[in-house]
């Protein structure tokens, strides 16, 4: 498994904020942000770049990727920016169990608020948490769903991690 290399800080807004970039192989490069042990942004692995820095939460990252079953449930990740059900559904979310799925209406549903599987859909087109929070595991109630602009193909690969058949 791919060691980090250097650490990586970066300002945002004023603000310490530790940035590292983390290789899975056979996926790629990815990028986390946290502040003071809490996760501010993790970004999945694409093709490209070059890894830097060192974090607790990468080497667990590329022992998901590489189909281990890791857990993320005690990462601490920042959720100031979102509304009350938005936390009940990153809540709920981190319930999901790995190799497990839900659509967006049971993910609403789990979160409180049946009939809102359009906002859950929301939330996870939002979400900042890659893996940590596993928007993956939501499909829709007629096949798959979406996954943004990493395509249908990555959410499938992450699926197929898991061992999940749609």
């Amino acid at each position: 498994m791919p060691n980090a290399a250097t650490r990586g800080d970066c300002r945002l807004e004023g603000v310490g904020v530790t940035r590292v970039a983390y290789e899975a192989d056979g996926w790629g490069i990815g990028e986390l942000w946290s502040e003071h042990g809490r996760l501010l942004q993790v970004e999945h692995p694409t093709p490209g770049g070059h890894p830097q820095g060192e974090h607790p939460l990468v080497p667990r990252l590329q022992a998901y990727f590489a189909g281990d079953r890791v857990s993320f449930a005690d990462v601490s990740v920042d959720l100031g920016w979102c509304t009350e059900f938005q936390r009940s559904l990153a809540a709920a979310l981190r319930r999901v169990p790995w190799g497990a799925v839900v659509t967006y209406g049971e993910l609403a549903a789990l979160a409180g608020r049946p009939g809102a599987a359009r906002a859950a859909g929301a939330f996870c087109a939002q979400n900042r948490f890659a893996i940590v929070v596993p928007c993956h595991r939501v499909v829709s109630a007629a096949g798959i769903g979406g996954y943004g602009s990493l395509g249908l193909g990555y959410k499938r690969r992450l699926l197929a991690l898991e061992a999940v058949e749609l």
